[in-house]
């Protein structure tokens, strides 16, 4: 098996800038009330935050909102302990309420794993990872669950074939790859982009088509929800103006790609439409996709049985905040 090449996407031609909301006043520091939002790896991943950050919709919903870059993991201790109010990226989260942990899923904007596999130019095929190193950022977070999927599916047995470890972020992946400190990783765009045209690397594999997942979007604390309903519908508000902006007015995002995760316009442009397809317009997943994610999960986890939709989503705040914007 040779290495596969990303699906080709057509250029961007005759785009009108549909510019679907003024631009926001900025208001003074002292009225904007401030939230921590975290996320877990520099990808197209977050890129909802990303445009409403560099778009101004949070400060126009009275927002002062830091993003930061955390570790799953240690992202869901924070938000237990109150240092952090909301989650980006929430596969780790909903794996913590399974357990018990007081969380909820407001939204969910990344329903399709985005991910490829990806190995040192020398490795063709999936067999020849027999043996090797492979790296994640997050043992049990959405990354490792597709590249167990993708090692399994080339007829690797995950846990005896390849020795798994921590290897950073997908940059720091990309980084470990071409040092030949791990020897294949599942990298999402535009890191993927990168690796197969600045470094050579092989494309195996990817899971786009292959499973629902439910990936990023907004998690807190039952206690923040209740205690700050204002300012968490306030930042679904934003990010639901962000993500009309990412569905319908490609220019922006690809913009936003390009500015954030410091790559030239052509790879910003192809990793959006590579990417499109795996968020949702409207932040919800259906209760049969939510069902069957939490069933995964707690098979993984080795729990007796997966907690309700309900113990774990709630998208109420969702639903008024689209029917206020008229999203679908």
């Amino acid at each position: 098996m040779t290495s596969t090449r990303l699906h080709p996407f057509a250029r961007l031609a005759n785009y009108s800038l549909l510019w679907l909301f003024a631009f926001p006043v900025a208001l003074p520091a002292q009225d904007l009330a401030k939230l921590t939002v975290a996320y877990s790896s520099r990808s197209i991943a977050p890129i909802d935050y990303f445009i409403a950050e560099q778009s101004g919709y949070f400060k126009a919903e009275s927002l002062d909102v830091r993003l930061v870059q955390i570790r799953a993991a240690v992202a869901v201790a924070a938000m237990l302990a109150s240092e952090v109010e909301v989650l980006g990226s929430i596969s780790t989260a909903i794996s913590a309420a399974q357990r018990g942990a007081p969380i909820k899923v407001l939204a969910v904007t990344l329903h399709r794993p985005l991910f490829w596999l990806v190995a040192r130019p020398e490795f063709k095929n999936i067999s020849d990872l027999k043996g090797k190193v492979v790296g994640v950022v997050s043992i049990g977070g959405a990354q490792h669950t597709a590249l167990r999927y993708m090692l399994r599916k080339g007829g690797l047995n995950p846990d005896v074939d390849a020795t798994t470890i921590l290897a950073g972020d997908v940059p720091a992946q990309l980084q470990a790859l071409a040092s030949n400190a791990i020897q294949a990783a599942a990298l999402s765009p535009p890191i993927v982009i990168v690796a197969r045209d600045r470094f050579k690397m092989n494309v195996l594999a990817n899971v786009l088509q292959e499973y629902p997942t439910i990936q990023n979007g907004v998690a807190t604390t039952e206690r923040t929800l209740k205690e700050e309903p204002k300012l968490i519908r306030a930042l679904l508000r934003a990010r639901a103006r962000a993500s009309r902006q990412f569905h319908e007015n490609p220019p922006v995002p690809i913009d936003v790609i390009s500015k954030v995760l410091h790559v030239d316009k052509e790879t910003a442009r192809e990793t959006y439409f590579l990417s499109k397809l795996g968020f949702t317009q409207n932040g919800i997943v259906s209760e049969g996709d939510a069902r069957e994610y939490l069933k995964a999960d707690a098979d993984r986890l080795k729990l007796k049985e997966p907690a309700s939709v309900s113990r774990i989503f709630d998208f109420t705040l969702q639903e008024q905040v689209n029917a206020e914007l008229g999203v679908r």
